[in-house]
């Protein structure tokens, strides 16, 4: 007997931060996902998917999250203002001798 639209469950919608909740649960060894899938109510496919997309978004190739590249990047145009500052003051000291 085939199912008709009208009995099927409709899809249940997470939120970013339970998804990421649920994957830190089970990256950081605390718990199993078998173990946190049953305590959430949901399947363990499905949280085997958010551990699998977290793990494609957060890291790249380098191994460094999107957040501290970022950072770095930041860091580093600063790095660069004052080095060029410093080069500026060196060339108009050096004029003075």
């Amino acid at each position: 007997m085939a199912k008709t639209p009208n009995s099927a469950k409709p899809r249940r919608k997470y939120d970013e931060d339970f998804k990421n909740e649920a994957v830190r649960l089970v990256t950081t060894g605390q718990r199993s996902v078998p173990d946190v899938a049953r305590s959430l109510g949901i399947s363990e496919n499905i949280l085997y998917r958010w551990k699998g997309h977290t793990n494609k978004v957060d890291s790249s190739p380098n191994g460094i999250s999107q957040q501290d590249y970022d950072q770095l990047r930041e860091q580093l145009r600063r790095t660069e203002q004052e080095r060029d500052i410093l080069k500026k003051a060196l060339a108009i000291f050096s004029r003075m001798t």
